[in-house]
């Protein structure tokens, strides 16, 4: 007599339990999940790629909220028949199994990720008009009931009508696909508002090529039952970790000019699989002077954002697979000024230790963990150099990405360096700022003393500026002084640090002053004209402030200081004498009383 189990069959992974552990595939969250179904759109060929969320209004502890109830991405691709519908439905049976040509081809993306949130995914495809679409689906509980062994054969079936208006895709375009999450039971982000805002920096970054380029729009978009209007409606932009590129989310004053510069050539390094070379390259940059000024930079908007990007970028196809942080130095504010990338194509997947759900590289990894030593005794081999000796005689693929490794570890090395010493010099600026015996300090003393002896100035106006419109402001005015964006930003961010009320610059002027006065965000700034003789009598020598023990020399720079400043009072001396117009003359010295007396506060001591 057979037994219940003979009868039912030996399944070599039960289907139940091969769903049940495929969803703990390693999507890190939502959107990763997401960004694989718009890989699929991507490959397809999209220009549109939407995601959408549905939300009810629902009661949570007698107040009413609004819950996620389901998520829809939507593209404009060339859409799939009904034998391509089926087959993208089972895991591990997709169209491009064995193309290294683009993004996708384990074929596990749109079921994998799916299930990785939702317990059920509906998908509707059409190739002529969305009166032609074909839909089928998978529903766990289906499937952990027994009740769904095979994909649901796709038939013609309309698209919801709510998707139909909310979705500016499905209306317009001729071919494309709607996949569909419902019964959201792993997604952590209850609302749409928190999907989005926690998925566009992520999803902008891993598509920043796709959007840049101008290949297509990544649109995001909610709707509630009942209600016609959208509620969040934006468009994805670029987040580019290096930051080169124009036009991105970074904050102002970022937005619309590179934040980082290229820090030397790009490095390439190739492999041979199949008898055809590939190429792995190596991009690196780092912060302007301008964005890193400051001791508080990573405390402003735009540090804040590149503290969201720390680590090195790893792109295959031109799309992100994650972003490493093992080379960084433990949790070092100053690792946001430095941006790397190594772009790989998808024929070297196997030694980059790609998984079936592209969340990363594992291979490369776990070199930015491992020193050689460390993994020439794990492979054992005495050194270092034993294994380098080893891995090139055996054509191991490995020795590339301990060329990588080098690359970068020797990159980062220079890097951190430089970034240290500029710190060190940006902080002895600010420090100026507060030394109570600088100029600037006694000035600002000086002058909030004027202020409360009822002397006011247009730079006491009361500004609810926040520090970071105070910069942008600051910004404009030095740069329309003739300063380039490098000079102008750095001095600008000491200022707000430091609530500056007197800054000083250098400008090359092409008027007769030897000096401005320009007012802006409660700071009066000072220029001096390198072009007027005076500079070189009296400015040019802090030019030679480096420490010296030639008393002669100290003692000739005093001398050619205090000769200066007397031409600069007979200049004076002769304007006046000059004067015929005797209402001029008289203003021209009353101007000198009046400047005395100010002069005098702002000499006597504290």
């Amino acid at each position: 007599m057979a037994t219940v189990e003979s009868e039912q069959g030996f399944d070599v992974v039960p289907t139940r339990l091969a769903v049940k552990a495929m969803r703990d595939s390693g999507y890190k969250n939502a959107a990763y999940a997401i960004a694989e179904l718009v890989d699929n759109a991507v490959q397809a060929g999209a220009r549109c790629v939407e995601v959408l969320c549905k939300e009810d209004e629902v009661l949570v502890k007698q107040q009413t909220r609004r819950r996620v109830q389901q998520i829809a991405v939507v593209d404009d691709g060339i859409g799939m028949s009904a034998e391509v519908l089926r087959r993208a439905l089972q895991f591990g049976n997709g169209e491009r199994l064995n193309d290294r040509s683009g993004i996708g081809r384990f074929g596990m993306g749109l079921p994998n990720s799916s299930i990785s949130q939702a317990r059920r995914v509906d998908v509707w495809s059409w190739q002529s008009g969305q009166a032609s679409a074909m839909h089928s689906y998978l529903d766990l509980d289906e499937v952990e009931a027994g009740e769904l062994r095979d994909v649901p054969l796709p038939e013609g079936k309309a698209i919801p009508a709510e998707w139909l208006r909310i979705s500016a895709t499905v209306k317009a375009a001729k071919s494309g696909t709607l996949v569909l999450w419902s019964k959201l039971d792993r997604c952590d982000w209850k609302t749409a508002q928190a999907i989005f805002r926690n998925s566009e920096f992520t999803i902008g970054r891993i598509y920043r090529y796709f959007l840049s380029e101008g290949k297509g729009r990544i649109r995001m978009a909610s709707f509630v039952t009942g209600q016609r209007e959208a509620g969040f409606d934006e468009d994805v932009r670029p987040n580019d970790p290096l930051y080169l590129m124009a036009g991105t989310a970074t904050p102002a004053p970022w937005d619309t000019d590179a934040m980082f510069e290229a820090y030397g050539e790009p490095y390439t390094a190739s492999h041979t699989v199949d008898g055809k070379s590939h190429t792995v390259t190596v991009r690196i940059s780092v912060a302007k002077r301008a964005a890193r000024a400051g001791h508080s930079a990573g405390g402003l908007l735009h540090g804040k954002h590149a503290g969201g990007n720390i680590g090195v970028s790893v792109v295959r196809a031109r799309r992100e697979l994650e972003l490493q942080t093992g080379w960084c130095v433990g949790y070092d504010p100053r690792e946001r000024w430095w941006g790397i990338e190594v772009d790989f194509p998808p024929a070297l997947d196997e030694i980059f230790g790609v998984p079936n759900n592209k969340q990363g590289a594992r291979a490369l990894a776990e070199f930015s963990t491992l020193s050689l030593d460390q993994m020439a005794l794990r492979e054992g081999y005495a050194t270092e150099q034993e294994l380098k000796e080893a891995w090139i005689e055996d054509n191991d693929p490995r020795m590339l990405l301990v060329h990588v490794k080098l690359n970068i570890e020797s990159n980062l090395q220079a890097i951190r360096k430089a970034i240290k010493a500029a710190e060190g010099r940006s902080e002895s600026k600010r420090k100026r700022h507060e030394d109570a015996n600088s100029a600037e300090s006694r000035g600002k003393s000086a002058a909030e003393q004027r202020e409360r002896d009822g002397n006011v100035g247009g730079s006491d106006a009361p500004d609810s500026s926040t520090p970071e419109e105070k910069m942008s402001q600051i910004t404009r005015v030095l740069e329309a002084a003739g300063l380039s964006v490098d000079e102008a930003r750095p001095l600008g961010a000491a200022v707000v640090e430091s609530h500056a009320k007197f800054a000083f610059y250098d400008a090359d002027m092409q008027t007769p002053e030897f000096f401005t006065v320009r007012i802006k965000a409660g700071t009066i700034f000072i220029g001096l004209n390198t072009n007027h003789p005076a500079y070189e009598h009296l400015v040019a020598l802090r030019s030679s402030d480096d420490d010296t023990d030639d008393v002669a020399a100290l003692k000739q720079r005093l001398h050619q200081s205090y000769e200066g400043l007397k031409l600069l009072l007979e200049s004076w001396a002769r304007y006046e004498d000059e004067l015929t117009d005797g209402r001029r003359k008289e203003q021209a010295q009353m101007a000198r009383l009046d400047w005395g007396r100010v002069a005098r506060d702002f000499f006597r001591n504290e």
